[in-house]
């Protein structure tokens, strides 16, 4: 199944991706983003996507050079000249990637939705960085709450996506 299919062009379009389906439900809800389609929900403006948590995640070390696989004391420190990054290996992650990546793609600009703290903003930036979108404008949507009355509050100060690089940093050196 091509899931590029799945996803019709909508300009312009904003994404929002959440970090997990049921806070993507709350935020289509808010902002009518009725139409559901597989993996998102859209209207003429939006489409609102979510992840499964870690749906994107280092490479091991094998993946760089196959004399990393055995852990040898020898060969440690262990350390890539640039650090890579891979799809989480089930099947229902995969397509759901393929469906953010088609998403972001289209995307005029992009939301962070996901959990508000370090792990959140990693899964974004990974997800962003494995899509090849680091390039399209991003905007962080800092919510504790997913009352409507806060979702609003959040939408109206969403902040650029580099007012959170040290969130990302931090998150990466963890």
């Amino acid at each position: 199944m091509d899931c590029h299919k799945t996803v019709a062009p909508i300009l312009p379009m904003k994404v929002v991706l959440a970090e997990k389906p049921s806070v993507a439900r709350e935020i289509a809800k808010y902002l009518d983003a009725s139409s559901a389609a597989k993996g998102f929900y859209r209207n003429h403006e939006w489409a609102v996507t979510w992840a499964f948590g870690h749906m994107v995640e280092l490479q091991e070390p094998e993946d760089y050079t196959p004399q990393w696989k055995p852990w040898r004391q020898n060969s440690l420190p262990i350390i890539p000249q640039h650090f890579k990054l891979r799809a989480r290996g089930d099947a229902s992650a995969y397509e759901q990637l393929m469906v953010i990546k088609a998403l972001f793609e289209q995307a005029d600009e992009i939301v962070c939705a996901t959990d508000a703290g370090r792990e959140g903003e990693l899964i974004f930036r990974y997800i962003l960085t494995w899509t090849e979108c680091q390039a399209k404008p991003c905007r962080r949507l800092w919510v504790s709450s997913l009352t409507t009355a806060a979702i609003a509050a959040g939408f109206k100060a969403l902040a650029p996506s580099s007012d959170f690089d040290g969130l990302y940093h931090a998150a990466q050196c963890r």
